[in-house]
């Protein structure tokens, strides 16, 4: 089984032993590059970058700069989605956002996580769990979602906010760690 199978499993993998994963990390750092040092006028040219690198980039979503990811094939938004910028999304898993998202600046959407064990981690593995955020969902700013997250539909996640756990719809939720606070009025 290749690191890479190890990874879509979330089984311990290590990305410096797979050649094909290096390659396509690379390869999203040059898009990356491409799309952060192009113009915010030149928004069918950023548009491109990121639905050839993304799993899909719904319509009318927007992205600002700078933008970073990892691979960008495991990240799924829907339509009319806004991010604000210095997002960054630790993609080594699928993460999938829904549609009508809005997401504040300085925001962190980890799958990748580290052994605790201090020699394991030296060594380079490491594993990955999917985040899913649902529709209507809005993250305010400086958020952390951690690995193996899901937000459901209509949740409001207050800004500076730590999301450890799983958060469900229609729910206000905010802290460190981020804790479920009322329903959404």
């Amino acid at each position: 089984m290749t690191e890479k199978e190890k990874a879509t499993q979330g089984l311990l993998y290590n990305p410096a032993h797979d050649p094909e994963l290096k390659a396509e990390l690379l390869h999203c750092k040059e898009q990356l590059f491409r799309f952060n040092g192009t113009a915010p006028s030149f928004l069918s040219e950023r548009k491109a970058i990121l639905s050839d690198l993304f799993g899909h980039l719904g319509n009318r979503t927007l992205i600002l700069s700078p933008f970073f990811c990892d691979y960008g094939y495991n990240i799924s938004i829907g339509d009319d989605c806004f991010a604000n910028m210095n997002l960054v999304i630790l993609d080594c898993a699928p993460v999938s956002i829904g549609n009508h998202v809005l997401i504040g600046p300085n925001v962190g959407i980890y799958t990748a996580t580290h052994p605790f064990d201090a020699a394991t981690r030296r060594e380079g593995w490491e594993r990955a769990l999917p985040v899913t955020i649902g529709d209507d969902v809005w993250i305010g700013a400086q958020c952390c979602i951690l690995p193996g997250v899901t937000i459901g539909a209509g949740a409001v996640i207050g800004a500076g906010s730590v999301v450890t756990r799983d958060i469900p719809a229609g729910m206000l939720a905010y802290g460190n760690p981020c804790r479920v606070i009322r329903p959404v009025e």
